[in-house]
Protein backbone atom coordinates (compact mmCIF):
# COMPACT_ATOMS: atom_id res chain seq x y z
CA UNK A 1 0.00 0.00 0.00
CA UNK A 2 1.10 3.25 -1.32
CA UNK A 3 1.62 5.92 1.81
CA UNK A 4 -0.97 8.49 1.81
CA UNK A 5 -0.11 11.69 0.93
CA UNK A 6 -1.56 13.90 3.92
CA UNK A 7 1.37 11.63 6.38
CA UNK A 8 3.66 14.30 4.94
CA UNK A 9 4.24 17.25 6.99
CA UNK A 10 4.55 20.68 5.22
CA UNK A 11 8.36 20.64 5.00
CA UNK A 12 8.63 16.95 4.10
CA UNK A 13 6.09 17.68 0.77
CA UNK A 14 7.74 20.80 -0.02
CA UNK A 15 11.06 18.44 -0.12
CA UNK A 16 9.40 16.26 -2.05
CA UNK A 17 8.01 18.64 -4.69
CA UNK A 18 10.84 20.34 -5.15
CA UNK A 19 12.88 16.64 -5.26
CA UNK A 20 10.58 16.72 -8.41
CA UNK A 21 12.21 19.79 -9.72
CA UNK A 22 8.82 21.59 -8.98
CA UNK A 23 8.10 25.14 -7.32
CA UNK A 24 7.65 25.04 -3.71
CA UNK A 25 4.02 27.27 -4.16
CA UNK A 26 3.29 23.49 -5.35
CA UNK A 27 2.97 22.32 -1.73
CA UNK A 28 0.82 24.94 -0.86
CA UNK A 29 -1.94 24.37 -3.59
CA UNK A 30 -2.06 20.42 -2.66
CA UNK A 31 -2.15 21.00 0.39
CA UNK A 32 -5.72 23.18 -0.54
CA UNK A 33 -6.94 20.69 -2.24
CA UNK A 34 -6.06 17.77 0.85
CA UNK A 35 -7.31 19.56 3.74
CA UNK A 36 -9.43 22.31 2.83
CA UNK A 37 -11.58 20.82 0.02
CA UNK A 38 -11.01 17.09 1.34
CA UNK A 39 -10.25 16.22 -2.29
CA UNK A 40 -9.26 12.24 -2.73
CA UNK A 41 -8.56 11.98 -6.11
CA UNK A 42 -5.42 13.27 -7.49
CA UNK A 43 -7.14 13.98 -10.98
CA UNK A 44 -9.66 16.62 -9.76
CA UNK A 45 -6.44 18.95 -8.65
CA UNK A 46 -7.05 20.86 -11.66
CA UNK A 47 -4.33 23.43 -11.29
CA UNK A 48 -1.60 21.04 -11.00
CA UNK A 49 -0.19 20.22 -14.31
CA UNK A 50 -1.08 16.70 -15.61
CA UNK A 51 2.55 15.53 -15.51
CA UNK A 52 2.62 16.09 -11.61
CA UNK A 53 -0.65 14.90 -10.90
CA UNK A 54 0.64 11.79 -12.57
CA UNK A 55 4.08 11.92 -10.69
CA UNK A 56 2.20 11.95 -7.79
CA UNK A 57 -0.01 9.06 -7.83
CA UNK A 58 2.62 7.10 -8.83
CA UNK A 59 4.21 7.69 -5.46
CA UNK A 60 0.94 8.52 -3.01
CA UNK A 61 -2.07 7.17 -2.53
CA UNK A 62 -5.45 8.89 -0.50
CA UNK A 63 -6.98 6.80 2.24
CA UNK A 64 -9.68 8.26 2.71
CA UNK A 65 -11.84 6.75 5.95
CA UNK A 66 -15.76 5.02 4.90
CA UNK A 67 -18.86 4.95 6.62
CA UNK A 68 -19.88 1.62 6.05
CA UNK A 69 -22.67 2.06 8.50
CA UNK A 70 -24.96 4.66 9.37
CA UNK A 71 -27.65 4.21 12.21
CA UNK A 72 -30.18 7.13 13.47
CA UNK A 73 -31.69 7.41 16.67
CA UNK A 74 -35.01 8.40 17.23
CA UNK A 75 -33.50 11.64 18.45
CA UNK A 76 -32.09 12.51 15.53
CA UNK A 77 -28.38 11.39 16.60
CA UNK A 78 -26.24 9.26 14.02
CA UNK A 79 -23.83 7.06 14.38
CA UNK A 80 -21.36 6.34 12.18
CA UNK A 81 -19.02 2.65 11.73
CA UNK A 82 -15.94 3.97 10.08
CA UNK A 83 -13.71 1.98 8.08
CA UNK A 84 -9.72 2.64 8.53
CA UNK A 85 -7.17 2.07 6.13
CA UNK A 86 -6.52 -1.06 7.29
CA UNK A 87 -9.72 -2.18 7.86
CA UNK A 88 -10.10 -1.93 11.25
CA UNK A 89 -13.25 0.02 12.21
CA UNK A 90 -14.35 3.01 14.83
CA UNK A 91 -17.13 5.09 15.58
CA UNK A 92 -17.82 8.36 15.46
CA UNK A 93 -21.58 10.00 16.55
CA UNK A 94 -23.59 13.32 14.89
CA UNK A 95 -25.24 14.60 17.67
CA UNK A 96 -27.79 17.34 17.26
CA UNK A 97 -29.73 20.14 19.02
CA UNK A 98 -31.77 23.06 18.82
CA UNK A 99 -28.80 25.41 18.84
CA UNK A 100 -25.60 23.21 17.80
CA UNK A 101 -24.40 19.95 15.73
CA UNK A 102 -21.64 18.25 17.49
CA UNK A 103 -19.08 15.47 16.20
CA UNK A 104 -17.84 13.10 18.60
CA UNK A 105 -15.11 11.73 17.25
CA UNK A 106 -12.69 8.63 18.03
CA UNK A 107 -8.66 8.76 18.24
CA UNK A 108 -7.36 5.33 18.84
CA UNK A 109 -9.08 1.60 17.83
CA UNK A 110 -10.28 0.73 21.06
CA UNK A 111 -8.78 2.17 24.70
CA UNK A 112 -6.19 0.60 26.93
CA UNK A 113 -7.10 2.34 30.27
CA UNK A 114 -9.83 0.04 31.19
CA UNK A 115 -12.27 2.23 32.66
CA UNK A 116 -14.88 -0.16 34.45
CA UNK A 117 -18.47 1.71 33.19
CA UNK A 118 -17.28 2.30 29.61
CA UNK A 119 -18.09 0.32 26.61
CA UNK A 120 -14.91 1.24 24.61
CA UNK A 121 -12.44 0.12 27.36
CA UNK A 122 -14.02 -3.68 26.74
CA UNK A 123 -11.75 -3.77 23.61
CA UNK A 124 -8.66 -4.22 23.40
CA UNK A 125 -6.50 -0.82 22.16
CA UNK A 126 -5.04 -1.89 18.52
CA UNK A 127 -3.50 1.27 17.23
CA UNK A 128 -3.46 5.32 16.88
CA UNK A 129 -5.46 6.36 14.67
CA UNK A 130 -3.58 8.61 12.02
CA UNK A 131 -4.41 12.66 11.83
CA UNK A 132 -6.33 12.05 8.93
CA UNK A 133 -8.39 9.44 9.87
CA UNK A 134 -9.36 11.70 12.73
CA UNK A 135 -9.91 14.90 10.44
CA UNK A 136 -11.70 12.54 7.90
CA UNK A 137 -14.10 11.80 10.36
CA UNK A 138 -14.94 15.19 10.87
CA UNK A 139 -15.32 15.45 7.25
CA UNK A 140 -18.01 13.28 6.88
CA UNK A 141 -20.04 14.17 9.80
CA UNK A 142 -19.90 17.84 8.31
CA UNK A 143 -21.24 16.26 5.29
CA UNK A 144 -23.72 14.71 7.14
CA UNK A 145 -25.14 17.80 9.07
CA UNK A 146 -25.75 19.59 5.77
CA UNK A 147 -27.19 16.47 4.07
CA UNK A 148 -29.85 15.56 6.99
CA UNK A 149 -30.62 18.92 8.69
CA UNK A 150 -28.87 21.19 6.38
CA UNK A 151 -27.17 23.22 8.80
CA UNK A 152 -23.20 23.46 9.43
CA UNK A 153 -21.46 21.15 11.78
CA UNK A 154 -20.88 23.82 15.27
CA UNK A 155 -18.70 21.40 17.79
CA UNK A 156 -16.22 18.54 17.97
CA UNK A 157 -15.77 16.75 20.82
CA UNK A 158 -13.06 14.10 21.03
CA UNK A 159 -14.80 11.98 23.15
CA UNK A 160 -14.87 8.86 21.62
CA UNK A 161 -12.80 5.61 21.15
CA UNK A 162 -9.82 6.21 22.98
CA UNK A 163 -7.95 8.33 24.94
CA UNK A 164 -6.69 11.73 22.88
CA UNK A 165 -3.40 12.44 25.14
CA UNK A 166 -2.33 8.77 24.45
CA UNK A 167 -2.40 9.59 20.94
CA UNK A 168 -1.15 13.13 21.17
CA UNK A 169 0.97 14.09 18.09
CA UNK A 170 -1.83 12.59 15.68
CA UNK A 171 -4.36 14.54 17.86
CA UNK A 172 -2.44 18.03 18.00
CA UNK A 173 -2.15 17.78 13.71
CA UNK A 174 -6.03 16.59 13.34
CA UNK A 175 -6.76 19.80 15.41
CA UNK A 176 -4.06 21.85 13.35
CA UNK A 177 -5.74 20.76 10.14
CA UNK A 178 -9.09 21.18 11.78
CA UNK A 179 -8.94 24.92 12.91
CA UNK A 180 -6.24 26.16 9.97
CA UNK A 181 -7.77 28.52 7.24
CA UNK A 182 -6.03 26.42 4.98
CA UNK A 183 -7.62 23.37 6.00
CA UNK A 184 -11.49 23.30 8.10
CA UNK A 185 -11.24 26.47 9.48
CA UNK A 186 -13.19 25.71 12.68
CA UNK A 187 -12.63 27.92 15.85
CA UNK A 188 -10.60 25.98 18.30
CA UNK A 189 -12.89 27.20 20.85
CA UNK A 190 -15.68 25.00 19.47
CA UNK A 191 -13.59 21.93 19.68
CA UNK A 192 -13.42 20.34 23.35
CA UNK A 193 -10.65 17.32 24.02
CA UNK A 194 -11.80 15.02 26.53
CA UNK A 195 -9.41 12.92 28.86
CA UNK A 196 -8.89 10.75 31.94
CA UNK A 197 -6.75 12.79 33.46
CA UNK A 198 -3.28 11.96 32.21
CA UNK A 199 -1.76 14.78 34.51
CA UNK A 200 1.88 14.95 32.37
CA UNK A 201 0.28 15.22 29.38
CA UNK A 202 -2.25 17.96 30.18
CA UNK A 203 0.81 19.89 31.05
CA UNK A 204 2.15 19.27 27.73
CA UNK A 205 -1.32 20.49 26.29
CA UNK A 206 -1.45 23.22 28.54
CA UNK A 207 2.35 24.47 27.46
CA UNK A 208 1.16 24.02 23.81
CA UNK A 209 -2.28 25.29 24.50
CA UNK A 210 -3.94 24.83 20.86
CA UNK A 211 -6.63 27.01 22.49
CA UNK A 212 -9.06 23.90 22.72
CA UNK A 213 -11.58 23.30 26.03
CA UNK A 214 -10.55 20.62 27.99
CA UNK A 215 -12.69 17.58 29.78
CA UNK A 216 -11.72 15.90 32.34
CA UNK A 217 -13.84 12.03 33.08
CA UNK A 218 -13.99 12.33 36.71
CA UNK A 219 -15.99 10.24 38.43
CA UNK A 220 -15.04 10.85 41.48
CA UNK A 221 -13.10 12.93 43.93
CA UNK A 222 -11.95 10.23 46.52
CA UNK A 223 -8.62 8.42 44.81
CA UNK A 224 -10.37 5.12 46.80
CA UNK A 225 -13.25 5.26 44.84
CA UNK A 226 -12.28 6.53 41.54
CA UNK A 227 -9.56 3.84 41.79
CA UNK A 228 -11.99 1.23 41.94
CA UNK A 229 -13.82 2.10 38.75
CA UNK A 230 -10.92 4.01 36.93
CA UNK A 231 -7.66 2.23 37.12
CA UNK A 232 -5.64 5.19 35.75
CA UNK A 233 -6.10 6.82 39.36
CA UNK A 234 -3.70 4.71 40.48
CA UNK A 235 -0.79 6.70 38.72
CA UNK A 236 -2.70 9.72 38.30
CA UNK A 237 -4.30 10.43 41.56
CA UNK A 238 -6.70 12.92 42.65
CA UNK A 239 -3.70 14.86 43.76
CA UNK A 240 -1.56 14.97 41.03
CA UNK A 241 -4.46 15.43 38.72
CA UNK A 242 -5.00 18.49 40.66
CA UNK A 243 -2.07 20.02 40.14
CA UNK A 244 -1.90 19.37 36.35
CA UNK A 245 -5.16 21.19 36.12
CA UNK A 246 -4.16 23.96 38.29
CA UNK A 247 -0.96 24.27 35.83
CA UNK A 248 -3.50 24.28 33.22
CA UNK A 249 -5.76 27.49 34.23
CA UNK A 250 -2.37 29.35 34.93
CA UNK A 251 -1.26 28.77 31.67
CA UNK A 252 -4.55 28.73 29.31
CA UNK A 253 -7.14 30.86 31.71
CA UNK A 254 -9.59 28.36 30.03
CA UNK A 255 -11.96 26.77 32.49
CA UNK A 256 -12.27 22.63 33.34
CA UNK A 257 -14.87 20.95 32.61
CA UNK A 258 -15.72 17.55 34.73
CA UNK A 259 -17.68 15.20 32.90
CA UNK A 260 -19.49 13.21 35.77
CA UNK A 261 -21.42 10.30 36.24
CA UNK A 262 -23.19 9.66 39.05
CA UNK A 263 -23.86 5.63 40.44
CA UNK A 264 -25.52 4.56 43.21
CA UNK A 265 -23.94 2.57 46.09
CA UNK A 266 -20.93 4.11 44.34
CA UNK A 267 -20.52 7.79 44.26
CA UNK A 268 -23.67 9.27 45.42
CA UNK A 269 -23.26 9.60 49.03
CA UNK A 270 -22.45 12.89 50.93
CA UNK A 271 -19.00 12.41 51.76
CA UNK A 272 -18.38 12.34 47.28
CA UNK A 273 -20.62 15.33 47.51
CA UNK A 274 -18.34 17.02 49.57
CA UNK A 275 -15.18 15.79 48.04
CA UNK A 276 -16.04 17.14 44.16
CA UNK A 277 -16.79 20.28 46.18
CA UNK A 278 -13.58 21.00 47.74
CA UNK A 279 -12.05 20.08 44.90
CA UNK A 280 -13.95 22.64 42.63
CA UNK A 281 -13.31 25.22 45.12
CA UNK A 282 -9.49 24.90 43.87
CA UNK A 283 -10.04 24.74 40.11
CA UNK A 284 -12.49 27.18 37.75
CA UNK A 285 -14.62 24.46 36.54
CA UNK A 286 -18.31 23.41 35.37
CA UNK A 287 -19.80 20.34 35.95
CA UNK A 288 -21.63 18.20 34.12
CA UNK A 289 -23.66 15.16 35.74
CA UNK A 290 -23.94 12.97 33.18
CA UNK A 291 -26.78 10.71 33.00
CA UNK A 292 -25.56 7.15 33.17
CA UNK A 293 -25.65 4.77 29.86
CA UNK A 294 -25.96 0.97 30.69
CA UNK A 295 -23.43 -1.13 28.85
CA UNK A 296 -25.01 -4.59 30.06
CA UNK A 297 -23.11 -4.54 33.38
CA UNK A 298 -24.72 -4.89 36.25
CA UNK A 299 -22.17 -3.38 38.83
CA UNK A 300 -23.24 -0.42 37.68
CA UNK A 301 -26.73 1.31 38.34
CA UNK A 302 -27.75 5.22 37.89
CA UNK A 303 -28.08 6.69 41.07
CA UNK A 304 -31.84 8.23 42.06
CA UNK A 305 -32.47 11.51 40.99
CA UNK A 306 -32.24 13.41 44.46
CA UNK A 307 -28.74 12.27 44.77
CA UNK A 308 -28.26 13.90 41.61
CA UNK A 309 -29.84 16.71 42.40
CA UNK A 310 -27.86 16.80 45.42
CA UNK A 311 -24.77 17.25 43.61
CA UNK A 312 -26.33 20.03 41.48
CA UNK A 313 -27.37 22.52 44.22
CA UNK A 314 -23.90 21.94 46.28
CA UNK A 315 -22.12 23.06 43.49
CA UNK A 316 -24.35 25.90 42.74
CA UNK A 317 -23.92 26.96 46.51
CA UNK A 318 -20.31 27.74 45.93
CA UNK A 319 -21.24 29.36 42.50
CA UNK A 320 -20.01 26.22 40.25
CA UNK A 321 -22.02 25.73 36.96
CA UNK A 322 -23.61 22.40 37.17
CA UNK A 323 -25.53 21.09 34.58
CA UNK A 324 -27.76 17.49 34.34
CA UNK A 325 -26.88 16.02 30.87
CA UNK A 326 -29.51 13.93 29.02
CA UNK A 327 -27.86 11.81 26.59
CA UNK A 328 -28.19 11.47 23.56
CA UNK A 329 -28.77 7.95 21.05
CA UNK A 330 -28.86 5.30 23.56
CA UNK A 331 -31.23 3.49 21.32
CA UNK A 332 -28.25 3.02 18.85
CA UNK A 333 -25.82 2.68 21.73
CA UNK A 334 -24.14 5.85 20.49
CA UNK A 335 -24.38 7.42 23.91
CA UNK A 336 -21.67 8.87 26.01
CA UNK A 337 -19.63 5.48 27.32
CA UNK A 338 -21.29 3.06 24.86
CA UNK A 339 -19.13 3.22 21.68
CA UNK A 340 -18.14 -0.33 21.31
CA UNK A 341 -18.08 -1.00 17.57
CA UNK A 342 -21.54 -2.98 18.81
CA UNK A 343 -22.87 -4.00 15.17
CA UNK A 344 -19.94 -6.29 15.58
CA UNK A 345 -19.23 -6.44 18.91
CA UNK A 346 -21.21 -7.00 21.85
CA UNK A 347 -20.25 -9.44 24.53
CA UNK A 348 -22.82 -10.39 27.19
CA UNK A 349 -20.92 -8.95 30.93
CA UNK A 350 -21.19 -11.23 33.58
CA UNK A 351 -21.84 -10.28 37.12
CA UNK A 352 -19.04 -9.37 38.89
CA UNK A 353 -17.65 -7.59 42.20
CA UNK A 354 -15.82 -4.24 41.34
CA UNK A 355 -12.61 -4.77 43.60
CA UNK A 356 -12.68 -3.24 46.83
CA UNK A 357 -9.31 -2.78 47.24
CA UNK A 358 -6.40 -1.65 45.17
Amino acid sequence: MKPDLRSLSHEKLVQYITSLGEKPFRAKQIETWLWQKSCTDFDQMSDLPKSLRERIAADFQIHPVKVDQIQRSADGTIKNAVRLRDGMVVESVLIPTEKRITACISSQVGCSLDCRFCATARLKRMRNLDAQEIYDQVVAIREQAEYYYGRKLTNIVYMGMGEPLLNYANVMRSIEKITSPSGLGMSAKRITLSTVGIAKMIKTLADDNPGVKLAVSLHSAIDEVRSRIMPINQTNNIATLTEALEYWYTRTRSRITFEYVVWKGINDRDEDISALVKLCKRIPTKVNLIEYNSIGDPNFEQADPERIEAYKHALERIGVVAKIRRSRGKDIDAACGQLANKNDVAPEIPKKELPKTL
